[in-house]
C-alpha cells in the first residue's frame, strides 16, 4: 500500500492510501475515520481496481476546510481531488458521512462518476434524528469528544467486532477535534442538501446498509435507490453502522458485484 499527497486549492493537502491496479475506486471515509478504516476493502477490492481511500478534510493528514464548511465544500473538495487524478470517470464510493459527498458528487458532477454505491448513508432524517446529530455536533464545536457513546452504538460484543471496535476507537482517540467537529457539523445538516438529486443519478447506484442501524436505516437505503434511475438496495441482516468493517465479506460482495454492472450513457453535466 502506497501513501501519497497532492497539493489543492489553497495550499490544502490531501492524503490518500492507494493500492493495486485497473479501474479507479476512489473510497471516502466517515466522520472521525481515516482512509485506513476501509482496509477491508482495500485488501480483497485491491487485486482488481487501483483502489484510492482518502483521507477527508480535518482527517488523517489530510488539511482541514475552513471552520464553517458546509457539505457543498466537502462535495467541491471531493470533485477537485478526482480532477486531480487525472484518472477520468472513477467507481466512487463513501460510508456515513462519506456517502452524502459521494451522493453530491455523483448528482452534481456525473461526469466524474462511473458508478456511486452509498454505505449507511443517510437520508431526510426525522426532525428528531436531525436535533439528536446537530446536539453532538454542538458538543464536539465545544471541545468534547465522546468516544465511548458511538461505540457503544457501533458494535455488539462478540469477539470479531471488538476488534473492529479497537481499530475505531484509537482513530477517534486520534483524530483533530477541530476537523471533526467541521465534518460533524455538516454532516449534521447535510442530509436534505442532495436528496431532491438523487433522480438525477444514472450511474449504477448501490445503496447499501445494515438491517440493526437506527441512524442509516434500511427505509432509507430504499428511498435513495428507488430514487435513483438504476439504483439498487442491499441490507445486510445483524449489522449496524460500520457494516464495512463488521461484516466485509458480504460488504465487498456486494460492492464488487456492483463495479461489474455495466453504466448506462452519463448524463450532462448538472448543478444543485
Amino acid at each position: 500500500m502506497t501513501s501519497r499527497t497532492l497539493l489543492l486549492s489553497n495550499n490544502r493537502v490531501a492524503h490518500w492510501l492507494e493500492q493495486g491496479t485497473g479501474e479507479p475506486l476512489v473510497l471516502i471515509h466517515g466522520v472521525g475515520m481515516q482512509a485506513s478504516a476501509w482496509y477491508p476493502q482495500i485488501d480483497d477490492l485491491s487485486r482488481e481496481f487501483r483502489v484510492i481511500s482518502v483521507d477527508m478534510p480535518g482527517h488523517g493528514t489530510s488539511d482541514a476546510l475552513d471552520a464553517n464548511a458546509d457539505l457543498q465544500q466537502f462535495v467541491q473538495w471531493a470533485i477537485e481531488f478526482i480532477e486531480a487524478l487525472h484518472a477520468g470517470p472513477v467507481n466512487l464510493a463513501g460510508h456515513s458521512m462519506g456517502s452524502l459527498i459521494a451522493a453530491g458528487v455523483a448528482v452534481t458532477r456525473p461526469d466524474l462518476v462511473k458508478r456511486v454505491a452509498v454505505l449507511n448513508g443517510v437520508y431526510r432524517r426525522t426532525e428528531e434524528a436531525r436535533e439528536a446529530v446537530l446536539q453532538r455536533a454542538a458538543e464536539l464545536r465545544s471541545g468534547t469528544i465522546d468516544v465511548e457513546t458511538p461505540l457503544r452504538r457501533w458494535f455488539n460484543a462478540e469477539e470479531a467486532q471488538q476488534v473492529a471496535a479497537q481499530k475505531v476507537e484509537s482513530w477517534l482517540q486520534s483524530v483533530d477535534l477541530a476537523g471533526y467537529a467541521t465534518a460533524y457539523t455538516a454532516f449534521a445538516k447535510g442530509d436534505e442538501v442532495y436528496a431532491d438529486g438523487w433522480h438525477r443519478i444514472a450511474c449504477p447506484a448501490l445503496v447499501l446498509t445494515g438491517s440493526d442501524d437506527p441512524n442509516s436505516t434500511p427505509e432509507m437505503a430504499r428511498q435513495m435507490a428507488q430514487a435513483a434511475h438504476a439504483g439498487k438496495a442491499v441490507v445486510i441482516e445483524n449489522e449496524r453502522h460500520m457494516v464495512n468493517l463488521t461484516a466485509p465479506e458480504e460488504v465487498n460482495r456486494a460492492l464488487r458485484a456492483w463495479l461489474q454492472t455495466e453504466p448506462q450513457a452519463q448524463t450532462l453535466k448538472s448543478e444543485v
